[in-house]
């Protein structure tokens, strides 16, 4: 059986001072269950928002069929993270 992975965030921080963790977890799950792994944090209360992400775990996850959110879709492409993995598809 084949694994619906997402790469989704995961709410942190105390009540009106949300910060998000970057996971990877099973579709199934609810927004902060356990997740499979880590991959990076975003904190939108600075300015400008802070996005860190570890680019080789998550070019990893894309690869084996994960599906991002479209929040964290966009964090990707500002981090430059989605332009790397559509240009390894395109070499393969």
């Amino acid at each position: 059986m084949k694994l619906a992975t997402r790469i989704r965030l995961k709410r942190a921080g105390a009540r009106h001072q949300p910060h998000f963790r970057v996971v990877v977890v099973n579709q199934r799950k609810s927004r902060d269950g356990r997740a499979i792994e880590e991959i990076g944090y975003y904190n939108p209360r600075t300015d400008p928002a802070t996005i860190e992400i570890n680019e080789e775990r998550a070019l990893y996850w894309l690869g084996v069929g994960a599906q991002p959110s479209e929040t964290v879709r966009s964090l990707l492409t500002k981090a430059g993270i989605m332009k790397s993995f559509q240009e390894a598809q395109a070499t393969q």
